[in-house]
């Protein structure tokens, strides 16, 4: 992360709470936002080791924080989580969706339910976690909400209908809600990955990642720390005129 940019951002005495926060892009948003001064919930499913993890690498960071494990499908879950929180805190001033997964395949091999767990995660979960959220955010008239994208969802993957079908959506909704919100002063955009070294690379060999880099014009992958700058450039005081947009880091990569 670039030490010149944090130290011109304060977070101070804000809540943000990143859903999907035990590793990868989620843990690296996580740790980028406390280091700046924001009280971080690290949301997680099922990873509490990763998620115990990243907690003591915030509190390592002279952040603070705490977890706050649900399910983002299940918006019950997420309406008891959220209370929690603000029962806590008093306020939720940033909200990073970026709970997601992946179930690949062509699409006349994709079965019902990896359909469904792909959309029910990654459009579905950040739905409920919007609607929750944004009536503590309306109340106060203020808010920042930032939804985790991909290039994906702009340009389509072969074998990735599901995903691209979510992340699309998620980009619809990042607009559609960024129009409805304005008005109180909460500002919703999105960020839209390209291939990041980590998570869903790793399941790729070597001569697949070659290819990668040879597709991407700056000539090499993302790190998690180039999608957070963008997360963290979101949420302070630099981008108070910004709303609805579709911030890419992906070194060029247009498919």
């Amino acid at each position: 992360m670039n030490e010149a940019l944090l130290s011109a951002v304060s977070l101070e005495g804000r809540t943000a709470l990143v859903t999907g926060g035990s590793r990868g892009i989620g843990r690296t948003v996580c740790l980028t936002l406390a280091r700046a001064g924001a009280f971080v919930a690290v949301n997680y499913r099922g990873s509490e080791d990763a998620a115990k993890e990243t907690l003591r690498l915030v509190q390592e960071q002279a952040g603070d924080g705490i977890l706050l494990p649900f399910d983002v499908r299940d918006a019950a879950a997420v309406e008891k989580g959220i209370s929690q929180l603000l029962n806590m805190r008093g306020a939720i001033e940033i909200l990073v969706n970026n709970a997601g997964i992946s179930k690949d395949g062509l699409l006349g091999r994709m079965k019902d339910q990896d359909w469904n767990d792909v959309l029910e995660t990654n459009l579905s979960g950040a739905f409920h976690l919007c609607r929750t959220v944004s009536k503590t955010m309306i109340r106060n008239r203020r808010g920042r909400i930032i939804n985790i994208a991909s290039t994906a969802g702009e340009a389509g993957n072969a074998g990735q209908a599901n995903y691209s079908a979510a992340k699309a959506g998620l980009i619809g909704l990042t607009r559609a809600m960024a129009r409805e919100l304005a008005p109180r002063n909460i500002l919703v955009n999105a960020v839209s990955p390209g291939i990041i070294e980590g998570g869903m690379t790793d399941k790729l060999n070597e001569p697949q990642l070659e290819a990668i880099r040879n597709h991407v014009p700056l000539g090499r992958m993302g790190n998690p720390e180039d999608v957070a700058a963008a997360v963290l450039f979101l949420c302070c005081n630099m981008s108070d005129y910004v709303t609805g947009q579709v911030i890419r880091v992906n070194g060029g990569l247009y498919m």
